[in-house]
């Protein structure tokens, strides 16, 4: 499976947020969990559990990349906590989807996500003190 990263255009690949390994690993997730999300399509019951699923993990790179944008830390960190909130989301939609992924799949994509999660809970509390841009004084 290609690197989601190595698709970016080339001005993105300068973009410091590809330095984030919370958002390598959103990104890694965004491209597996296409994947999954076809596999469950082909099961009626888990039709709402791949769009579900699909929408969550999606959230959490676009959620971190936005707040990357963010100059006040508390913005950032309001922001990072959607992420987070996302990430528990995928937790719990993968682990929902196991009968048809099977538990070494869903094993490894939530390895990935409490990676995520275990980040961010060190990434948010540091971020909502910080003011990214200097002050004018």
């Amino acid at each position: 499976m290609p690197d989601p990263l190595h698709q970016l255009p080339e001005g993105d690949k300068h973009d410091p947020l590809r330095r984030m390994r919370a958002f390598q690993l959103a990104c890694e997730l965004v491209s597996e969990a296409w994947e999954d999300a076809e596999k469950l399509t082909h099961h009626r019951a888990m039709e709402k559990v791949s769009s579900q699923l699909y929408a969550a993990v999606g959230s959490i790179a676009a959620n971190l990349s936005e707040g990357y944008a963010h100059s006040s830390g508390r913005d950032r960190a309001r922001i990072f906590e959607y992420a987070l909130g996302s990430a528990r989301e995928s937790i719990t939609w993968f682990r929902s989807a196991e009968p048809v992924l099977g538990a070494n799949v869903v094993a490894a994509r939530v390895a990935k996500l409490d990676e995520i999660r275990i980040m961010l809970m060190a990434i948010i509390p540091r971020e909502r003190n910080r003011l990214v841009r200097p002050s004018k004084r």
